[in-house]
């Protein structure tokens, strides 16, 4: 089974990964604010979907051939470091618009649609496949017993965090966004926030060793 320990430092470090502007947070800022918190709701839940399919990936043989081939482990892991400081660079290079400038050019979309979007925003969230390729396997001790309990042991911790997350940012978006357009100094701190985040992020990834 997974540490008490280890199940609390990839939460905290979901916790991180959901705090920072992202795919999945302008979307469903930018649908809550326009469509409503129901159609929020419903993109949130294909959302959740994409967490689910990248976690059975994982657990049902990412992580096991990450393992057995060390240097695709540390060809992922530098990759996964090198796009986190992408990220801290595009949150804070000139002219970056925040993650609270959501967007008003969006259709008014069916439920369906809403769902698929939700799912489809965050299969193609590269942050995602980070978490899951890069970090979740540094929380894998083959030793402490079944690798595929620890795998869905850890994603249920991160879906969970997420779908938290994320469903506060739906019922509150409107009156989030309204408060930070109307405080653009803390817009720019919000950024450099976020920023440092992921670059401390990088940091952890880029001198974590294999387990």
């Amino acid at each position: 089974m997974t540490s008490s320990a280890d199940l609390a430092a990839f939460a905290l470090i979901a916790l991180g990964m959901v705090l920072t502007p992202g795919p999945n947070m302008i979307y469903l800022l930018s649908r809550s604010i326009l469509q409503g918190r129901l159609a929020g709701f419903i993109s949130l839940l294909g959302v959740v979907l994409g967490f689910v399919f990248y976690m059975v990936c994982a657990a049902l043989g990412l992580t096991a051939l990450l393992f057995a081939v060390p240097f695709a482990y540390e060809a992922i892991k530098w990759v996964g470091a090198a796009y986190l400081l992408y990220l801290a660079w595009t949150t804070v290079r000139p002219g970056a618009r925040s993650v609270f400038e959501a967007r008003k050019d969006l259709a008014i979309d069916s439920p369906r649609k809403l769902f698929a979007m939700g799912f489809f925003t965050n299969l193609l969230n590269p942050k995602i496949a980070v978490l899951y390729l890069s970090l979740l396997p540094q929380f894998i001790d083959p030793a402490r017993g079944d690798v595929l309990l620890q795998s869905v042991t850890l994603g249920a911790a991160q879906i969970l965090v997420s779908f938290s997350v994320n469903l506060t940012i739906v019922m509150a978006a409107g009156s989030v966004a309204a408060w930070f357009s109307a405080r653009p100094g803390w817009i720019r701190m919000q950024r450099w926030i976020m920023a440092s985040v992921l670059a401390a992020l990088a940091v952890r990834l880029a001198t974590e060793r294999a387990r």
